[in-house]
C-alpha cells in the first residue's frame, strides 16, 4: 500500500516502511509528538500531496517507534 510494505489490521493499513524509516498513521497528540522531532515529515508518496495523518520517523528515532506503533494500531483497530 502506497508503494511500501504496511502492517494492517482490520484490512486497515497502520504503519508502514519507507526510506528507512517507519510511518505511521497518528491521531493528535501523538501526529504531533511525532511530528516535533528532528527530521520527521508528513509522509508524501506521490512527490507534492503531502497526507495528513502520516508521519515518517527515521530510524535515530526508532526507540519511539513502539509508541507510534501502538498509536496507530489504536486508531485503526474495531472497538
Amino acid at each position: 500500500m502506497f508503494g511500501m510494505p504496511c502492517a494492517k489490521a482490520g484490512g486497515k493499513a497502520f504503519m508502514g516502511s519507507f526510506d528507512g524509516g517507519a510511518v505511521f498513521k497518528l491521531d493528535e497528540p501523538t501526529r504531533g509528538q511525532a511530528l516535533s522531532l528532528a527530521g520527521s515529515e508528513l509522509f508524501d508518496p506521490s512527490g507534492g500531496r503531502p497526507m495528513r495523518e502520516w508521519i515518517v520517523v527515521g530510524v535515530h528515532h526508532q526507540d519511539r517507534w513502539i509508541t507510534f506503533a501502538q498509536a496507530a494500531l489504536d486508531k485503526v483497530r474495531p472497538a
